[in-house]
C-alpha cells in the first residue's frame, strides 16, 4: 500500500524546480513535458528530464512523467527518454479509452526490451480528460496490469462538456464514475488540480470533498498546498488508537490459528483491517492530524 495522497506537477524546461522539488516531500513528483512546456522548449525539456530522474535525490520518492500523447511528434521521443532514465511511472495525457492504453504499453516494452530495464518495472497511469474517457473508465482502469492509477483532469473535461470550474458540482459524475472505475481495478484514484493557489480555504474544502469520497489523492500545482494536503488525509489520535486495536487484534487471531476477529465483541473483516493498516502508514507519514 504505496501512500500517493500528493502529486506534485514540475514543468519540464524549469531547470530549478526540477533539481529542488524534493526538498517539499511530495508522495509522488511529476515531471511534465507535456502542457507546462512549450512548443519550442520541448528538446530541452526533455533533456532536463532524462538527467533530473537520474537524481540520487529523487530515489526516495516515486517519479512519473507526463509525455506528450503518442499521436504527437514529441509523445515516443518523450517516453524512450522516460523509460530509459528509469522513471517508475509513465503518465498518459488525454486517454479516451483502452486501446490508448495498450499503445502505450506495447511502447514501453519495445523500449525496456531495447534498454535492458527489467520487463514490466515501468508503471503506467491514465489522464481522463474528456467525457469519453469518463464513460470508458472501467476499461482503461482495467487495460494493463501496469496501471497503478488514474487521474481525472479537470479542465480540459469540463471544456469538453461545454461548462466551467465552479463549486464542484459540474465534476461530480466524473469523480464518481472514476473512483468506482479505479476501485472496480484495483488501482488509485487521483482528483484534479486546485489551481487557485492563494485560495486555502477553497483547496481544504475540496480535499475534504475527495477524501471523503475515497480518493487516494490529488494533483497538485504549488509546493504550498503539499503540507495542506497531507496534513488534511493525516488521522486523528482517536484513529490512530482504534487503527492499533484492529491491527493487535488481527495479529491475535493469526496467531491463534483464528478465522474469525473480534473486537469488543464486534466482528472485524479484512476490510476493516486493510483500512486501518492504511490509517497507521498516514500516520507514520504526517504525524496526527493538526
Amino acid at each position: 500500500m504505496r501512500l500517493r495522497r500528493s502529486m506534485l506537477f514540475l514543468p519540464g524546461a524549469n531547470a530549478a524546480m526540477l533539481s529542488t522539488a524534493f526538498v517539499y516531500k511530495p508522495d509522488s513528483v511529476m515531471f511534465d513535458l507535456e502542457d507546462a512546456v512549450s512548443l519550442r522548449e520541448k528538446d530541452a525539456a526533455r533533456l532536463l528530464v532524462f538527467h533530473a530522474l537520474q537524481l540520487p535525490v529523487y530515489r526516495e520518492i516515486e517519479t512519473v512523467v507526463r509525455i506528450n500523447p503518442l499521436s504527437t511528434p514529441f509523445g515516443r521521443q518523450d517516453l524512450e527518454a522516460a523509460v530509459r532514465a528509469g522513471v517508475d511511472v509513465v503518465r498518459l495525457p488525454k486517454t479516451d479509452s483502452a486501446e490508448d492504453v495498450l499503445e502505450l504499453e506495447r511502447e514501453v516494452e519495445r523500449i525496456e526490451r531495447a534498454c535492458g530495464r527489467p520487463f514490466g518495472s515501468t508503471r503506467l497511469m491514465a489522464a481522463i480528460e474528456s467525457a469519453g474517457g469518463v464513460v470508458n473508465a472501467v476499461s482503461i482502469a482495467r487495460s494493463s496490469p501496469r496501471m497503478i492509477g488514474i487521474a481525472l483532469a479537470g479542465f480540459d473535461y469540463v471544456m469538453d462538456m461545454q461548462t466551467e470550474r465552479g463549486d464542484g458540482t459540474e465534476l461530480f459524475y466524473a469523480r464518481a464514475a472514476v473512483l468506482h472505475a479505479a476501485r472496480a481495478a484495483g488501482i488509485d484514484a487521483f482528483d484534479v488540480v486546485y489551481s487557485d493557489v492563494n485560495n486555502e480555504e477553497g483547496f481544504l474544502k475540496e480535499v475534504d470533498l475527495i477524501k471523503r469520497m475515497g480518493f487516494n489523492g490529488k494533483s497538485l500545482i504549488n509546493p504550498r498546498q503539499i503540507e495542506l494536503l497531507h496534513n488534511a488525509y493525516a488521522p486523528t489520535g482517536e484513529e490512530v488508537d482504534y487503527a492499533r486495536r484492529v491491527v493487535a487484534a488481527a495479529d491475535q487471531a493469526e496467531r491463534q490459528g483464528l478465522g474469525v476477529i473480534a473486537l469488543n465483541g464486534k466482528m472485524i473483516d479484512a476490510p476493516i483491517v486493510n483500512h486501518a493498516k492504511r490509517v497507521l502508514q498516514r500516520a507514520e507519514a504526517s504525524g496526527l492530524r493538526k
